[in-house]
């Protein structure tokens, strides 16, 4: 009897991204996450698409490319428990239609925030950085495993 391994699928972790509507989920959280921030009453819309853009930067590096491992009883025995969650997106397999998507959004996301903050330096220059640094490097095929400076390496 196998008791705890009821996963038809090798990694639950990864598998939820390409249900159906998960992709739509995202981006309803990035789009009511800018809402609540823009409610704030003494944010202009600059500084509030800035700070949407930063803060979902921040928190898709944190989410996708810091954490290891998965909470799921996994089939793979234990191979993604040292693996970001990137890492783990359908198998490791480069540019596929998941991944695409995940790097196209944080592009597109830079693109409404430079046009709604009329391309001023100082705010462009913020938002290229958290773009470039949390977004996109980590997202490069030659950043698979990949440990910088030591940090989360175990």
């Amino acid at each position: 009897m196998q008791v705890g391994t009821a996963h038809s699928i090798g990694n639950p972790n990864e598998a939820w991204l390409d249900s159906r509507g998960a992709w739509l989920t995202y981006i309803l959280l990035i789009i009511i996450g800018h809402l609540v921030i823009l409610s704030v009453p003494f944010l202009d819309t600059a500084t509030a698409w800035t700070i949407t853009n930063t803060v979902h930067n921040v928190s898709v590096f944190l989410v996708l490319h810091y954490l290891k491992g998965t909470p799921f009883e996994t089939s793979d025995q234990g191979r993604s428990r040292r693996l970001t969650h990137w890492e783990q997106i359908d198998q490791g397999t480069q540019f596929t239609l998941t991944r695409k998507f995940f790097t196209l959004v944080p592009i597109l996301l830079f693109m409404i925030t430079s046009f709604y903050t009329n391309y001023d330096g100082v705010h462009f220059l913020v938002n290229a950085v958290s773009l470039v640094v949390l977004s996109l490097i980590p997202k490069f095929p030659q950043m698979y495993k990949v440990r910088l400076f030591g940090l989360n390496k175990y």
